[in-house]
């Protein structure tokens, strides 16, 4: 029989393809005349990446800290029963399985070790994304065929799926490559991804009312700091702006990037990140009460100063995390490589607070003209998810902050997190429900408080934050009244009011001007003759107490209420035409 020989183009085309269990790849790549070396199996488990997400899931995140010009249904709670589709695929798994089953035949030990470990990295992942849509769902660890009774299977137990899970992970770490590797997976991404699934379970079930959750959290942490303690990885600390420079990078920084999705320009391997963060009229901005939650330079709160709501863009910005002014637009800042001041851009930001993460110099601007690296696993999370995980097991040391917390805050010159202090004082800001997290209790309270804003800093725009609030119950937080700058109250008089963003005492041409009514002459007000930036009120802006000033208002609840169901959103509907297909051995999700 003629040998098949694949490319990785090849096999990402298979997946593409393919659409249910009985896959091309079961009669193109039979086990007779495939998988007979290294070479093999490494061209076949290249199709196994496209799982990896894509850049824009990852900087277009949407949640309650980013706020785009158009919300998901997840957020405005419009989600409904799909008839198809839906995420309730399992193309993916059938060709995990199907290369599990085929590769036993290779007789190079070391490589079939590690490329069988490679695959079951890739179906915890896999069911790590299906537990967290659908919670509990059925599990296959072989290729099945459409004939196959098997194949309509009822919901697996999540304990056994967590199980199965934890052994294939297990596996992996055991089998992959100890060798630093940015875009392949190794043993150090197999340690990340179990912090991460740990992390997540443990706390989805601590908080959400489900038995067990410690056993999961001291996974989570064991696999953190056996990761902490024994990886190459550390935290990037280069430059004058690391935390800046670190998503910004052609190249990802293999100091702390443990995976990455690689981007190209001479491949035309491209993303859009500088046109999402930088276009007119669409681009998203950062929640109000995230910027305020950013603590000081010196490590105290900004939300303790007197009259932190009302302060404006300068005032604000001055003298806080270092890792703020490298997030967003604050006044002084330039692209890279230019030495020209640019303001936030009011028209490309729905808050104003314009963000700057994943953005490289102005050649990258466009549609699809990016191609810095995205990180896919870094050791900053790891790191996080250690002092997240013992934590909220209430067995947190200092001795454990010193080793996580504090090498991260190091970077850009934070003070060190305080157990002792932390727990003394849980911040008021961070446990109101219009701000925080309520349903965060206990003696651990405060310093679960103050991981969390670490987490929710550090992570921003890397696609976590939909997943934390699910595991943490707090999917309310869609419900609040998103919000942006606060600009002062307009002159009853000029109809207008001159919000001074470089603080400099002067008007010039870094500062915006909002108006009511009609577009003030600089003929009238000569005082407005360097303004190149206007905004009308109620028209291209709107601000919470109208022409008294207030708050910018991005996506109004008084035009439409969001509603978030505590007793079904935390899971996605299972598509109807797949409760048709298992004939009720599957039933749909709690009240959907």
């Amino acid at each position: 029989m003629k040998k098949l020989f694949i490319t990785p183009c090849l096999v990402a085309a298979a997946l593409l393809t393919s659409c249910n269990l009985d896959l091309v790849p079961q009669d193109k790549l039979a086990d007779t005349n495939y998988f007979n070396n290294r070479a093999e199996l490494e061209a076949f488990t290249n199709g196994f990446y496209s799982s990896i997400p894509e850049a824009a899931t990852l900087y277009g995140e949407t949640a309650d800290i980013i706020i785009p010009s158009t919300l998901t249904s997840e957020v405005l709670g419009t989600r409904t029963v799909p008839g198809s589709g839906g995420g309730w695929s399992w193309t993916t798994l059938s060709d995990i399985n199907t290369f599990l089953q085929g590769s036993n035949r290779c007789p190079d030990e070391a490589a079939r070790k590690e490329y069988q470990g490679l695959a079951r990295f890739f179906r915890a992942y896999f069911y790590f994304d299906k537990v967290k849509h659908f919670g509990e769902v059925p599990w296959f660890d072989e290729p099945l065929s459409s004939t196959d009774g098997r194949l309509y299977a009822p919901r697996t137990a999540r304990n056994e799926l967590m199980t199965k899970i934890k052994e294939d992970l297990d596996n992996a770490i055991d089998n992959l490559p100890t060798a630093k590797s940015t875009y392949r997976v190794t043993k150090w991404t197999a340690l990340a991804l179990k912090s991460r699934v740990f992390l997540y379970e443990g706390t989805y079930r601590k908080y959400h009312g489900i038995a067990g959750y410690e056993q999961y959290l001291n996974e989570a942490a064991s696999a953190a700091e056996a990761f902490i303690d024994n990886s190459p990885y550390g935290i990037y600390n280069e430059g004058s702006q690391p935390y800046r420079d670190l998503f910004a990078s052609d190249n990802a920084k293999n100091t702390e990037v443990i995976l990455a999705r690689n981007f190209n320009l001479k491949l035309n391997i491209v993303h859009s990140a500088n046109q999402y963060f930088f276009a007119a009229g669409t681009s998203p901005g950062v929640n109000k009460k995230i910027v305020d939650s950013y603590l000081m330079k010196n490590g105290t709160r900004f939300t303790d100063l007197a009259g932190y709501q009302t302060r404006q863009f300068y005032a604000e910005t001055q003298n806080r995390d270092p890792r703020l002014s490298q997030t967003i637009v604050t006044p002084g800042f330039t692209r890279i490589g230019s030495s020209t001041v640019l303001p936030p851009d009011f028209s490309a930001a729905t808050t104003a607070y314009q963000i700057i993460k994943w953005v490289s110099d102005t050649k990258s601007d466009g549609y699809n003209k990016s191609h810095n690296d995205m990180i896919i696993f870094r050791s900053a999370e790891v790191y996080l998810n250690f002092a997240e995980a013992k934590a909220e097991l209430g067995t947190l040391t200092q001795t454990d902050l010193d080793k996580s917390i504090k090498k991260i805050r190091d970077r850009v010159g934070m003070p060190n997190l305080s157990l002792t202090a932390a727990n003394a004082n849980p911040d008021p800001y961070l446990s109101a429900a219009e701000t925080g997290y309520p349903n965060v209790s206990g003696a651990n309270k405060g310093i679960i408080l103050e991981i969390r804003r670490e987490r929710t800093i550090e992570l921003l725009a890397e696609g976590f934050r939909y997943d934390d609030l699910m595991r943490w119950k707090e999917g309310k937080a869609f419900e609040k009244q998103f919000k942006g700058m606060y600009i002062p109250a307009l002159d009853p008089v000029k109809h207008y009011v001159v919000c001074d963003l470089n603080g400099n005492g002067t008007i010039d041409n870094n500062d915006i001007c909002i108006y009511d009514g009609s577009l003030p002459s600089k003929t009238t007000y000569t005082e407005l003759a360097p303004i190149r930036y206007f905004r009308k009120l109620n028209t291209e802006i709107r601000l919470s107490g109208g022409t008294s000033g207030g708050n910018i208002i991005v996506h109004d609840i008084a035009n439409g209420a969001r509603t978030w169901n505590e007793n079904r959103d935390y899971l996605y509907p299972i598509p109807q035409d797949q409760i048709t297909l298992y004939g009720g051995v599957i039933q749909q999700n709690p009240n959907w």
